[in-house]
């Protein structure tokens, strides 16, 4: 299927026009036909011969004071039907609606010149076809016609066959963002509504979300065309029959999308062509698919501007919109979107820099370049703002720019080594300090810089400098782990007694530093031992008859009750021991022996 979209003058005959390409009636309400006048949008299709395409139109209101309709109808739509009348030429509205197009870069259309029974159609077609030249629609095909008589029309079906075959088929495993130009209530089925998909595929039983986030919805059936269809592809028009909570809230100018793919942006920075940025009202309104949002123009570069917007938009990099004033004399502008998450501006000088920065941005989607400008950013969040990047992500979802994460890997052995300096008896950096002292938004990404960084390690939650097992103990510390190691020496297991580490100076911080730094083995609070000393206890117990008591531990290690109470608790968490009965342990032997290879079992019971 192919969707276009009328345009022109009001009372040109484009309602006429495509009533008699298609057959059916646009004018949907009694008073448009009463009237003659086209008020509200029209939905109408048909076959392009036997073996053509199916064409829908979408017809649009001429008259200025429905242009923010007409703007509603061409938004999501690719492809333009430009109607001008032969006996009335070009029209204020004529303009204003190539205008629009222009600015919302439409490059494919038919040019119409319809009543070419009552004049000659010549001098029309060739100034119509000069002014869209000049304008990203650039040289149409012209087609003189009249819906009265019929002439011109088997040409036109040609031309816009034509016009279909150059069209290209977008993206069917698209994200959806359906732009909804009617919402209605049928009786038996709940709401109904319509719009223009662009892209993706909308399936039976899928689920949308509304573009404020407050609603889930189920998609309960579909139709295009009037025919029922358990999946439809863009671009095409579509009816969705909706089910949950909010679907009987829906409007035209709301949208429904894919869930969890989509930035909602209320700030974002544009390039602005038509007029320039300064001479622009202060506030405007954008058009973009359906909607219509006021906002507040801040002009940046001489043709770039910071757009804050009444409520959020789903919009990506790269998205075309209008910006119009309302019940203006002057033409409608077009704007680029630039960038959909752009950074605050509140230091004097800001203003500038970023309009050097957004001249340099092409509005078209750049990975690397907008990596490189974010730094650091989830692959999720940028999709979701429409741009792609082909990098791994460096811990979970983030992507973040080399030369940007080599500067962090400095930074962070930087402050490793100077809290080293700073604290030399506490243990390394916290990885939750580290990270707030970077500025990272995760501590995956701290663990992964330490990864990466050969100057570092990381060891239970703490980064050190990766020229030992930890934090460099002071001189007078080491001294006193030292003196410790010498009164373990001959009795490795009668752990020094607390008056004997008050004397050598390791209170409290400075034991945990020891610990931490592994040059001493915490069993219990106030009970140390050397590195090692679980294994060598664990290997004397073995040779015991098993199973044994406290008492017989006791004798076997040459210790006090106040160290072979815990020191056995320590060896049974380690699984080196296990508890036969409240007064028995035994060893177990599924741990690693000294050679490394590791034995199955329990001793038996002799």
């Amino acid at each position: 299927m192919r969707v276009l979209a009328t345009a022109g003058h009001v009372d040109h005959g484009k309602s006429a026009l495509v009533r008699a390409l298609t057959g059916m009636e646009p004018d949907r309400h009694p008073e448009e036909r009463r009237r003659g006048l086209t008020l509200d949008l029209g939905f109408v299709w048909t076959r392009l011969g036997p073996d053509g395409d199916h064409v829908a139109f979408v017809d649009v209101p001429g008259h200025e004071r429905f242009v923010p309709t007409m703007l509603a109808g061409v938004g999501p739509v690719p492809a333009m039907l430009f109607v001008v009348a032969a006996d009335q030429g070009w029209q204020p509205q004529s303009q204003e609606h190539l205008a629009v197009l222009d600015a919302l870069g439409v490059r494919h259309a038919v040019l119409a010149i319809t009543r070419s029974d009552l004049a000659d159609p010549g001098p029309v077609r060739a100034d119509t076809v000069e002014r869209l030249a000049r304008t990203s629609l650039g040289k149409v095909p012209a087609v003189a016609v009249s819906a009265v008589t019929g002439a011109g029309l088997d040409a036109l079906r040609a031309e816009l066959q034509l016009l279909a075959d150059e069209l290209t088929d977008p993206d069917p495993d698209a994200d959806v963002r359906l732009w909804l130009d009617r919402a209605f209530t049928v009786r038996g089925h709940g709401t109904v509504v319509t719009g223009t998909l662009g892209a993706g595929t909308l399936r039976a039983g899928d689920r949308l979300v509304t573009g404020d986030g407050s609603a889930v919805l189920r998609v309960r059936g579909l139709q295009t065309l009037h025919e029922e269809r358990t999946a439809v592809s863009g671009v095409a028009r579509v009816a969705v029959n909706l089910h949950g909570p909010g679907a009987d809230g829906l409007r035209r100018g709301q949208v429904l999308l894919t869930p969890g793919r989509w930035t909602h942006s209320e700030v974002l920075d544009v390039r602005v062509v038509g007029e320039p940025v300064a001479d622009l009202p202060r506030s405007l309104t954008l058009h973009l698919g359906t909607a219509a949002v006021p906002v507040t123009v801040r002009p940046l570069g001489d043709d770039t501007a910071r757009l804050t917007l009444a409520r959020g938009l789903p919009l990506r990099v790269g998205d075309r919109a209008v910006l119009r004033e309302p019940g203006g004399s002057r033409m409608p502008c077009g704007v680029t979107v630039l960038d959909v998450r752009p950074p605050r501006l509140t230091r004097r000088g800001d203003g500038r820099a970023r309009a050097a920065e957004l001249a340099a941005l092409t509005g078209r989607p750049d990975g690397a370049g907008e990596l490189r400008r974010r730094k650091l950013i989830r692959r999720a969040d940028l999709v979701a703002m429409g741009v792609s990047a082909r990098v791994e992500p460096v811990a979970g979802d983030w992507l973040v720019d080399d030369a940007h994460w080599t500067a962090l890997m400095d930074r962070l052995a930087a402050e490793v080594e100077r809290h080293a300096r700073e604290h030399p008896l506490e243990p390394g950096l916290p990885t939750e300090a580290a990270r707030r002292l970077l500025g990272l938004p995760d501590r995956a990404l701290v663990a992964a810089l330490a990864d990466a960084a050969p100057q570092l390690s990381s060891k239970q939650g703490r980064l050190y400098a990766a020229d030992g097992p930890g934090p460099a103990l002071p001189p007078a510390v080491r001294a006193a782990v030292d003196a410790v190691r010498r009164d373990l020496a001959r009795t490795p297991f009668r752990a020094p007694e607390a008056d004997r580490l008050a004397e050598l100076g390791l209170e409290h911080r400075a034991l945990a530093a020891s610990i931490t730094a592994g040059a001493l083995l915490r069993i219990a609070d106030g009970i140390v031992l050397l590195p090692g000393a679980d294994a060598r206890a664990a290997a004397e117990l073995r040779a015991l008859p098993q199973p044994f008591t406290v008492s017989e531990a006791r004798r076997a290690l040459d210790t006090t009750r106040r160290v072979a109470v815990p020191l056995l608790e320590f060896l049974d968490a380690r699984g080196y021991t296990q508890r036969v009965d409240d007064q028995h342990r035994r060893c177990r032997t599924d741990v690693a022996n000294g050679d490394g290879r590791r034995r199955t079992g329990i001793e038996p019971v002799l």
